[in-house]
C-alpha cells in the first residue's frame, strides 16, 4: 500500500509539471488518502501487537 501511495504521489508530481492539473491533483489526492490508510493500519496493527504481547521475530 506503500508503494501504491509514493506511485501515486510520483503520478501526480509528473502530471502537473506536464500540465494536466486535474489528473495531477487527482493523483495526489489518491496517494494522500492511501499514505494516511496506511499509517491508520500501521499504528493499529503496532497497538495490536503490544495489546496482545506478542514480540516480533526477526528472521535473518
Amino acid at each position: 500500500m506503500l508503494r501504491a501511495a509514493i506511485a501515486f504521489f510520483v503520478l501526480g508530481l509528473i502530471a502537473i509539471l506536464l500540465g494536466a492539473n486535474g489528473v495531477g491533483g487527482l493523483s495526489l489526492d489518491i496517494g494522500k488518502t492511501l499514505l494516511f490508510v496506511f499509517l491508520i493500519l500501521a499504528v493499529i496493527s503496532f497497538i495490536a501487537s503490544m495489546v496482545s504481547g506478542r514480540k516480533m521475530i526477526n528472521k535473518h
